[in-house]
């Protein structure tokens, strides 16, 4: 089954579909946590990081402290008794603050680590547009050599400089594009984040981002509802009664315009997004026991549209995987 028979019987193209295309079984995401910094947290453009920035994004039940081969064994153990043993492939995604921003020899050191392992079929690698050096794009792509499928994901967040600049970014827009041209210079896949709900922003603002995205030659994308964690300074602009985040009905609205935005056959990877538990002072619908809940209601604002992804994407274009 091809992306646009798929789009025949679905909603939008989602990161199960494209892999179950692809390799014909699940493949499950393994998120892996490393000791990595971040250029505007270490002094080398910035102190404080993005002022919604919690913890480098790692989650709460990893530590940089376990050896990444560890990590991911017992990653893959867990999921192989979840799924009772069915078949079941793996893509190491190595998430947490800034993944490419490092020695060579080390980065080397942490990706070939996934190829110690059967079972792994692809690495995932989140980083900046600004963290992306030439040796370092020439070094994943090697990876594919390898039989490995390799994708950056890129921090976007919007293309609204100004936004840039009030989050503390410490990169622009044109930082993105250079980022993402070069990348697909080689046999690599890229991933775009972006931000919905940030408390300057208007819908046009969301829109004329997702329209950038939809623009270049990106293969997938995370779309973030803006959630306010505790010890930010974006919460403790919350606490000061200085904005109020996006109701869930107008997310959800929102979050519908958005992939019918985008290209048919783009990955919509997630629309959803979560705080930890414990550390979340707003919206309710980011704890991830609303996940299915926020996914579902998406779907049935599409549905009630008769639309889809791709329905009003502004570009010819097409990607081919």
């Amino acid at each position: 089954m091809n992306a646009s028979t798929l789009q025949k019987e679905k909603l939008y193209y989602s990161l199960k579909d494209y892999f179950l295309e692809k390799y014909g079984t699940r493949v499950q995401k393994i998120t892996v946590a490393l000791p990595f910094t971040c250029p505007n947290i270490d002094g080398t453009k910035g102190r404080g990081g993005c002022i919604y920035c919690y913890a480098g994004s790692i989650p709460p039940n990893l530590t940089p402290a376990k050896p990444l081969k560890q990590q991911i064994e017992e990653a893959i153990l867990r999921y192989k008794r979840r799924f009772k043993n069915k078949k079941v492939l793996f893509t190491v995604y190595y998430q947490s603050y800034t993944n490419t921003y490092g020695d060579i020899d080390y980065l080397k050191s942490i990706y070939d680590v996934a190829l110690e392992f059967d079972e792994v079929v692809g690495i995932d690698v989140g980083t900046r547009p600004d963290c992306a050096p030439e040796e370092v794009l020439d070094l994943l792509a090697g990876y594919t050599d390898k039989g490995l499928e390799v994708w950056v994901e890129y921090g976007l967040q919007s293309a609204n400089f100004e936004s840039l600049k009030k989050i503390n970014r410490q990169h622009g827009v044109s930082d993105f594009v250079d980022a993402v041209l070069r990348t697909k210079k080689r046999p690599l896949k890229v991933t775009a984040h972006i931000i919905v709900g940030l408390p300057w922003e208007t819908e046009e603002d969301f829109y004329e981002t997702a329209k950038m995205v939809a623009a270049l030659p990106i293969d997938g994308l995370k779309i973030h509802p803006l959630y306010i964690m505790e010890h930010t300074k974006l919460g403790e602009m919350y606490k000061r009664g200085e904005f109020q985040p996006l109701p869930l009905e107008k997310y959800v609205k929102i979050a519908a315009d958005i992939i019918e935005m985008m290209p048919p056959n783009m990955i919509i990877m997630r629309f959803t997004a979560e705080g930890h538990d414990d550390k979340l002072l707003a919206p309710e619908y980011c704890r991830p026991s609303w996940k299915n809940k926020v996914k579902q209601m998406v779907e049935q604002e599409l549905l009630r549209r008769n639309s889809r992804q791709g329905s009003r994407c502004p570009f010819n274009r097409h990607i081919a995987f």
